[in-house]
C-alpha cells in the first residue's frame, strides 16, 4: 500500500524530503494554518511562491522529488560554474595551450644570448634617460622658484627708498638660477636638448621673464635672446686622474659649457613679462609715480605689436599668451586714460583704489562676454 493512499482525512503524508522549504509548506497547508499577514514583504512572496510551486509539482517522494531538490540546492552553483550568456567564466581558445611548454621554453632562454644582453643594454639605456629626465624636472622647478622670488624681489624697487640695493640683491639671486642652469648644462653635455625639452622648458621661461623683468628696470628696454644665451655660457672644471702623480700642472682643464634658450621659450617668458609690467604700473600709480604707467603703455603697444606680428605661424602657446597680454595692455591703456582725463580730480592716494575697482570690472565684462 502507497504511503498516498495511506492518508488519513484526505491528508496525504508529508514526504521525507531533504529540502526544508518544501517540508515546512507542505506541513503548514496539511494541518490547516493560514499565513501570517507578512505578504507585503518582497522575500516572503518569492518564498511562498518558490515553496508553493515545489509542492504542487512534487507532491511526494521518489526521483522526481529527489531531482526538485537536487535542482533547488544546486542551480546556483551551476549557474556560478558553468556561467550564462550574460557572464562568467568562458572558455577561451588559448586554454589548451601546454602550460608546462612554456615552462620548459623560459628554463631554456640563455641570459648571456645576442638578443637577451641586447635588450639589458637597452634597459639600462631607458633607465638612464628616465633617471636623467627627472633630475633635469626638479633643477627647472627649483629655477622656477628661484626666479619667481626674484620678481617679487625686484617689484619692491619702486616702494624701496634704495633701490640699488635691490638690484643688487637681485643679481645674487639670479647668480644662485645660473648656477642651477649650469647643472642642467652639465647635465646635457653630449645629449640632445631637444629630447629634454619639456623637462627644463618651465624654468627658462621663468628664468627669461625675471631677467627681462630686471634689464627693463634698469634700462627701460626689452633684452634680447642673444644676451641672454651669453650670460649661459659657464666655465667647467674636469679632473681627470694621471698614472704620474708629480705633474700637477695639467690636472684641471677647464672647458666650456652652455644651456641656449629656444626662441619659444624667449617669446613665451616675454609674454609672462608683460604680466609683471601690468602690476608695476598699478604700483607705481599707488606711490604716487605719474610718468611710469605712460612709459609702460607704450612699451606692452610695441611688444604687442611684434606678437601680432608673428600671428598664427608661432607655436600653439604662443596664441594662448597673446590674449593675456592683450589683458595685460588693455589695463595699462585703462589706467593712462584715467590719469589723463581725471587725474587732476582724483588725489594720488586714491588713485590705486580706483585703478583696482576698474580692473576687477573689466575682468567681469572679459568673464561674461
Amino acid at each position: 500500500m502507497s504511503r498516498r493512499a495511506a492518508g488519513v482525512g484526505g491528508l496525504t503524508a508529508r514526504p521525507q524530503a531533504s529540502c526544508p522549504r518544501i517540508a515546512c509548506s507542505e506541513s503548514s497547508s496539511a494541518l490547516g494554518f493560514t499565513p501570517i499577514s507578512r505578504a507585503t514583504r518582497p522575500d516572503i512572496i518569492l518564498r511562498g511562491a518558490i515553496a508553493s510551486h515545489h509542492s504542487c509539482l512534487f507532491a511526494g517522494d521518489g526521483p522526481a522529488h529527489s531531482a526538485c531538490v537536487a535542482s533547488c540546492c544546486q542551480a546556483p552553483a551551476r549557474a556560478s560554474c558553468c556561467g550564462s550568456r550574460s557572464g562568467g567564466f568562458r572558455k577561451r581558445k588559448h586554454d589548451n595551450f601546454p602550460h608546462g611548454q612554456r615552462r620548459e621554453e623560459k628554463e631554456n632562454v640563455n641570459p648571456s644570448s645576442a638578443l637577451m644582453m641586447s635588450f639589458k643594454s637597452f634597459q639600462l639605456e631607458l633607465d638612464t634617460r628616465h633617471d636623467k629626465y627627472e633630475r633635469l624636472v626638479k633643477l627647472s622647478r627649483d629655477i622656477t622658484i628661484e626666479s619667481k622670488r626674484t620678481i617679487f624681489l625686484l617689484h619692491r624697487f619702486i616702494s624701496a627708498p634704495n633701490g640699488e640695493e635691490i638690484l643688487n640683491e637681485s643679481e645674487v639671486k639670479l647668480d644662485a638660477v645660473r648656477r642651477k642652469i649650469k647643472q642642467v648644462a652639465q647635465e646635457l653635455i653630449g645629449e640632445d636638448m631637444y629630447q629634454f625639452h619639456r623637462a627644463i622648458s618651465p624654468g627658462l621661461q621663468e628664468y627669461v621673464e625675471a631677467v627681462s623683468f630686471q634689464y627693463f628696470i634698469k634700462t627701460r628696454s626689452l633684452i634680447s635672446v642673444e644676451e641672454i644665451n651669453k650670460q649661459l655660457i659657464f666655465t667647467a672644471e674636469d679632473r681627470e686622474e694621471t698614472t704620474n702623480m708629480t705633474s700637477n700642472s695639467h690636472d684641471k682643464q677647464p672647458h666650456t659649457c652652455s644651456l641656449k634658450v629656444t626662441p619659444v621659450d624667449y617669446l613665451l617668458g616675454v609674454a609672462d613679462l608683460t604680466g609683471e609690467l601690468m602690476r608695476l604700473c598699478i604700483s607705481s600709480v599707488g606711490n604716487g609715480d605719474i610718468d611710469t604707467p605712460f612709459e609702460l603703455s607704450q612699451f606692452l603697444r610695441q611688444i604687442y605689436d611684434g606678437f601680432t606680428f608673428i600671428g598664427n605661424t608661432g607655436p600653439y602657446e604662443v596664441s594662448k599668451k597673446l590674449y593675456t597680454l592683450k589683458q595685460s595692455l588693455a589695463k595699462v591703456e585703462n589706467a593712462c586714460y584715467t590719469l589723463k582725463v581725471r587725474g587732476s580730480e582724483i588725489p594720488k592716494h586714491m588713485l590705486a583704489d580706483v585703478f583696482s575697482t576698474k580692473t576687477e570690472l573689466i575682468d567681469q565684462e572679459e568673464g561674461l562676454s
